[in-house]
């Protein structure tokens, strides 16, 4: 399983903010890299780093936030100018936006907006919410996620840090027929005080307890999470072809440096425990 581990590292996925300094030259090439949505400034921002993104020989996924859109019309722009760039995948979310910009007010609505213009991308990845969602009740969330399952190639998970929680939502999400791929959202290297602020502000119930649990303490709040622990706890469902979990979304907060350093010394602390005699 430590070999398993290993390679889930080469091929993981990192997600950076749409403002702001982000040092993605220090991925590898090939490497996919998203780009998030801003609710105050509008998809400009995403556009703009999504293409020197793809510009640079990685893989540049836009978050498409349908609360972003204002019509078909502005739809097929973006979507010929992600054409342009030679970028062939979406994230389709609804967004955070208190109003929608336009005609739709949730990801499903752009999905089937997009599928009407016969215009799907190549490749689509979802939301999903092993937890509760604190602003969307969890009967809507579940119908939302097995119509949205229909379009999607992957599925991404908000953040969570219960192992046991990811495992029973991924399980859960094959009973209700959703065949996609999951990938597990974890934080990369982030200060700790800084995740909590994050978690309280998107609502994360059990989340945030274990945030103040771990990390409350004053002599901690200066300590850096890494979603190490977690990566351990799951390691089994990377091994099991049974297992939904294909691999790890870090949503890195552009603290690209830190995260990839982090990264490269676990890999080395793995390939060494691989090397070592049983």
């Amino acid at each position: 399983m430590t070999s398993e581990l290993r390679r889930s590292l080469d091929r993981m996925r990192y997600e950076v903010l749409p403002v702001g300094a982000a040092r993605v030259d220090l991925l590898d090439p090939g490497t996919t890299v998203t780009v998030t949505a801003s609710p105050s400034k509008g998809i400009e921002p995403t556009l703009r780093r999504t293409e020197q993104i793809a510009a640079s020989g990685l893989r540049a996924v836009p978050h498409l936030a349908a609360r972003s859109i204002r019509d078909d019309a502005h739809l097929a722009a973006v979507l010929d100018r992600l054409d342009a760039a030679g970028v062939g995948e979406v994230f389709v979310i609804a967004g955070d936006a208190s109003r929608p910009l336009g005609e739709y007010p949730d990801s499903l609505a752009l999905l089937r907006a997009m599928e009407r213009l016969g215009r799907l991308p190549a490749r689509i990845g979802v939301a999903g919410y092993p937890e509760r969602h604190a602003f969307i009740p969890d009967d809507c969330a579940v119908r939302a996620m097995t119509a949205k399952a229909g379009y999607a190639d992957y599925v991404v998970s908000q953040i969570t840090f219960d192992p046991r929680t990811i495992i029973d939502w991924t399980r859960d999400l094959r009973r209700r027929g959703v065949e996609a791929p999951v990938w597990v959202g974890v934080p990369g290297v982030v200060d700790a005080h800084r995740l909590l602020r994050i978690a309280l502000k998107i609502g994360l119930g059990e989340s945030t307890r274990f945030l103040r649990k771990q990390y409350g303490a004053v002599s901690k709040m200066l300590a850096r999470y890494t979603p190490e622990e977690l990566f351990d706890e799951l390691q089994p469902q990377l091994a099991d072809p049974d297992s939904p979990i294909a691999g790890w979304h870090l949503f890195t907060f552009n603290e690209i440096t830190r995260t990839v350093q982090w990264r490269d010394d676990l890999a080395a602390r793995l390939s060494g425990r691989a090397d070592r005699p049983a």
